[in-house]
């Protein structure tokens, strides 16, 4: 009788962390970007769920998953194979059970997408799909989830990874996993987009085990994405891409509200785009955040940077600025 008991208490504790999840991939038709993010009451869900590969294709797998669908079904891809082919294709070649459980989605770098969630799978499961984008998820609340996924997508005008972040928030704000949270993953890649050299991975972020994982996660996308615009921003004014840097640049200033040398970078990024009330008006809340007499030595230090110096041959808007 108490050997009964144990096993029973051993399958019940094994149920408890059971593979759920609600996940999005998509793809951003303009930059190519390609990407995935993640939710799940299970613990380091990144390290199994998102696969991608820049000008390749991206990759959902879960429910009673099989991690080898990820590497394999990007190695297919790079062969030419369309994100259904490729599916076709994993379902053919997989000899492991469970695979009636499997749930997975596929954007491949042409846009196609591919979407499969098996019967198996615990509910609520499904999928939702639109033109760039395929929302799905197991063990959750109810289809809301992966409702309020897809319209946070197509409602939000940014760039892909802020546009995942919102798909996943929504959905966890509709409900999500219905066991609760403790991860979230979020994978951008672009070519040569990521951090030092030779890395396609724009956007890598991980919350492994925490009580409010989407705060978090939020968190660490500012943090990568300050990064990201920084050096865009810099590579765009050395290129004389004036209206990119101003673009980077209100994202920085955006991530960083209360930091006054992102406002008065986004005021010389505003200038050098010939949007000098635009210009005006963060050199004012940058004067409004700095201590007295700070924001006079922080005009002074950027504005002699190689980048900024032109702006310091208009006297007039100079004069308004500082105020001499």
């Amino acid at each position: 009788m108490k050997r009964a008991l144990l096993i029973l208490a051993l399958m019940l504790a094994s149920a408890g962390y059971a593979m759920a999840t609600f996940s999005i991939v998509a793809i951003d038709p303009v930059t190519g970007d390609l990407g995935v993010a993640v939710a799940s009451r299970y613990f380091a869900v990144g390290t199994v769920v998102p696969w991608a590969d820049a000008n390749v294709g991206a990759v959902a797998t879960q429910a009673n998953v099989n991690v080898g669908y990820g590497p394999r079904a990007l190695e297919l891809l790079r062969q030419g194979l369309t994100a259904q082919q490729v599916m076709d294709r994993l379902f053919a070649e997989d000899t492991f059970p469970g695979k009636d459980g499997r749930q997975i989605a596929i954007v491949d770098a042409k846009g196609n997408i591919a979407v499969f969630s098996g019967e198996g799978a615990q509910d609520w499961k499904g999928h939702r799909k639109g033109a760039t984008w395929s929302a799905q998820g197991n063990i959750l609340v109810g289809p809301q989830v992966v409702e309020a996924m897809g319209k946070a997508f197509e409602s939000t005008n940014d760039e892909l990874a802020e546009k995942l972040y919102a798909a996943l928030k929504a959905g966890d704000e509709a409900g999500g996993d219905s066991r609760g949270r403790q991860s979230a993953s979020i994978l951008v890649v672009r070519k040569t987009g990521g951090r030092n050299t030779n890395n396609d991975r724009y956007v890598y972020i991980n919350v492994d085990d925490h009580p409010e994982p989407m705060h978090e996660l939020r968190r660490l996308l500012n943090i990568q994405m300050t990064g990201n615009h920084q050096t865009l921003m810099n590579r765009a004014l050395t290129e004389n891409r004036f209206a990119d840097a101003l673009n980077s640049a209100e994202h920085l200033a955006r991530y960083s509200p209360l930091n006054p040398q992102s406002h008065m970078v986004l005021g010389f990024a505003a200038y050098l785009a010939g949007r000098k009330d635009h210009a005006l008006a963060e050199f004012k809340r940058a004067h409004e955040l700095t201590l007295p007499n700070q924001f006079k030595q922080i005009w002074d230090n950027m504005s002699n940077r190689p980048a900024f110096k032109k702006v310091l041959d208009d006297k007039a808007f100079v004069g308004q600025v500082t105020g001499s």
